[in-house]
């Protein structure tokens, strides 16, 4: 791809002095636009050669934008907090959101290709984080993220020039670290790995742009103008009109491989005794609260997902899974309408944000699922977008599951009939009278499509890694029996006793 990029552009004074002005104003322009729109967020990925002049681009650009709508991001090496969840958390969590400009130093691609030039990961091992890296941006731009990525670039000679010039000026000196040296002395090395990086992963949506770091105007003026420009089309296009991926999303069936629903196949006249609950609740409580102290629990963690309709015992399970556990290593995310602050963002960013370090656990009270449940049904977003997001939930519980999280999923399902009952006992209790809203009333209505809905959802998202675990509701013994049991399973099994 470097063959590809011409080098040696230069820019003089003159021209540099006279251009400037208007692009900063037109830049400035461009800039309150998308902030007073709010439509859409900008993220700008620095990358490159050492040298190249990436943070004093950076700052150019801070001065040329007005810096209380920039947010620049230097990613070095990962915290214990970060290393305690996936690798790309702390990317998600970083995530400008729309209406704001994001510039990330050190981002995804950084690790990944330091590690395959040292020696410290194979040919598969890149190949895997490439992967996980193309899924991820074709995610962000899908979302309407504008994603501008730079590759700053110098031939060998000019890099050891650059480095020598910054080495022998006192003002400069301290830019130029031991690192970047080292870096340089395998600058052959790092040219071959990065020619494939940026060949595998420049995509119709998310293309490398690749600057040629020689000269400082040429390079700060050929940045700025990228970016008013991807701007200035971006903002003139009718909203929701980017580029989205073309990949076809999977079939949708409610029927498993056999022609079943597997909805109405469960048996939902399960009864368990209200004595032998008993024994078996104490039993399972103190077995879970064993492994969740267990001293190979502080390399994992535990996250549960608890969907299911209306009224269909998730919260009475829950509960009876966090009386098991130190109140200190859990938390319990009830999930409901997106907030402001959550609808600037992609989709997953409100669950990224809460996935738990190692040697703790979050309980999702309804969770991601609501995209290909509740905001299909209710035509809260496009079909397009509950589509696409089958694929963006299983990159999401594979990183997850990747990561050391110990990942259970639970759909409790109950008859129309005992729902009803239920609600009618919920309206008829003083104490229980919260529980039952409007909304619940509403969604008893369209019973048929949720049904529909959730058996798509178990149907694409049932994975090997993240299966989904189906308990017949109707009894509430024996359906928090039946949770309590698989997750004391799931640990055992991932804690290997």
């Amino acid at each position: 791809m470097f063959e590809d990029a011409e080098l040696g552009h230069k820019m003089s004074k003159e021209d540099f002095d006279r251009e400037l002005p208007a692009l900063r104003e037109k830049l400035l322009e461009a800039q309150f636009a998308l902030l007073e729109s709010k439509r859409f967020p900008v993220l700008l990925l620095i990358n490159g050669v050492d040298g190249a002049g990436k943070g004093e681009t950076v700052n150019a650009l801070h001065e040329w934008l007005d810096p209380r709508h920039v947010q620049s991001v230097a990613f070095g090496a990962p915290s214990d907090e970060e290393r305690d969840r996936p690798e790309m958390w702390r990317f998600w969590r970083a995530l400008p959101p729309k209406g704001k400009i994001g510039i990330f130093f050190g981002n995804w691609y950084t690790a990944p290709l330091v590690r395959r030039v040292l020696g410290e990961s194979r040919k598969v091992e890149l190949e895997q984080s490439l992967s996980t890296i193309e899924h991820f941006e074709r995610m962000l731009t899908d979302e309407g993220v504008l994603l501008l990525k730079f590759w700053f670039h110098l031939s060998k000679k000019t890099q050891k020039q650059k480095l020598e010039e910054l080495s022998g000026n006192k003002r400069t000196r301290w830019r130029v670290t031991p690192q970047d040296w080292s870096n340089a002395s395998r600058y052959d090395e790092f040219r071959a790995v990065c020619d494939r990086v940026l060949r595998e992963t420049s995509t119709g949506n998310a293309p490398w742009i690749v600057i040629d770091g020689s000269d400082d105007r040429y390079r700060t003026m050929a940045v700025g103008k990228t970016l008013l420009s991807a701007l200035e089309r971006r903002l003139a296009a009718a909203p929701g009109s980017h580029e989205r991926s073309q990949a076809k999303p999977a079939p949708i069936s409610v029927r498993d491989e056999k022609g079943t629903n597997v909805l109405r196949a469960l048996d939902l006249g399960k009864v368990l005794a209200k004595k032998d609950y008993g024994d078996r609740l104490e039993k399972l409580q103190g077995k879970l609260n064993q492994l969740s102290r267990h001293r190979r629990f502080a390399d994992k963690s535990l996250v549960c997902v608890f969907e299911g309709p209306d009224a269909g015992g998730k919260g009475g399970a829950i509960r009876r899974v966090t009386r098991s556990l130190d109140a200190r290593v859990y938390r319990v995310i009830p999930v409901a309408a997106p907030t402001e602050e959550e609808r600037a963002q992609p989709y997953l960013w409100r669950f990224w944000r809460h996935v738990p370090r190692k040697g703790h656990a979050v309980i999702f009270d309804r969770s991601w699922y609501g995209r290909v449940l509740v905001e299909r049904v209710e035509s809260f977003c496009s079909e397009e977008d509950w589509r696409r997001a089958y694929a963006e939930i299983n990159d999401f519980e594979e990183q997850l599951v990747q990561s050391g999280s110990v990942l259970c999923k639970f759909w409790l399902q109950v008859s129309e009939e005992e729902q009803l009952r239920r609600f009618q006992e919920r309206k008829q209790t003083g104490f229980k009278q919260f529980k039952i809203t409007d909304e619940d009333w509403r969604n008893r209505e369209k019973w048929g499509a949720y049904e529909r809905a959730a058996c798509d959802m178990i149907d694409q998202c049932s994975t090997e890694i993240a299966p989904w675990t189906l308990v017949a509701a109707n009894d509430k013994y024996s359906a928090r029996v039946h949770v309590l049991q698989t997750l004391c399973d799931r640990l055992e099994s991932a804690l290997g006793d």
